[in-house]
């Protein structure tokens, strides 16, 4: 797929925009790894993806795409446990610290088979095209 292994920047700024059905009831959380201090991802959640969350100590979040709680690794097996949860000083995002359970992170993998951090490729500044660090 184009957008996930393209060198062609493709942002969408509009993925909020998309999503109207959830786009008052939900704030942004940032996954990290607990133990290597790697963010992961950026998601999202509503009252019941966090409430799911915090009774299982499983990252769940809210899809926006498809309008639907999403528990990470559910399809890819990359499944993260919920060790600790921070809230920002205006209470409008979250800090997930997180510890997969398999050691994968992204539902991607490299040519080796391997997942991957979500973040793994580098935008370059001249022409904004895109580097895949980990291909």
């Amino acid at each position: 797929m184009d957008i996930e292994e393209g060198n062609k920047l493709h942002l969408d700024f509009n993925k909020l925009k998309k999503s109207l059905y959830t786009y008052e009831s939900i704030v942004p959380v940032a996954v990290q790894n607990i133990d290597s201090k790697e963010v992961i991802l950026l998601a999202y959640v509503n009252e019941l993806a966090f409430k799911k969350a915090l009774e299982t100590k499983t990252a769940i979040f809210w899809s926006t795409s498809r309008n639907e709680l999403w528990v990470k690794g559910k399809i890819s097996g990359e499944v993260f446990d919920l060790c600790e949860v921070y809230v920002n000083c205006e209470q409008n995002s979250l800090l997930y610290l997180v510890r997969p359970r398999k050691g994968g992170i992204c539902h991607t993998k490299n040519k080796k088979g391997e997942a991957r951090n979500c973040y793994y490729r580098k935008i370059n500044f001249n022409n904004f095209t895109l580097k895949n660090v980990n291909p």
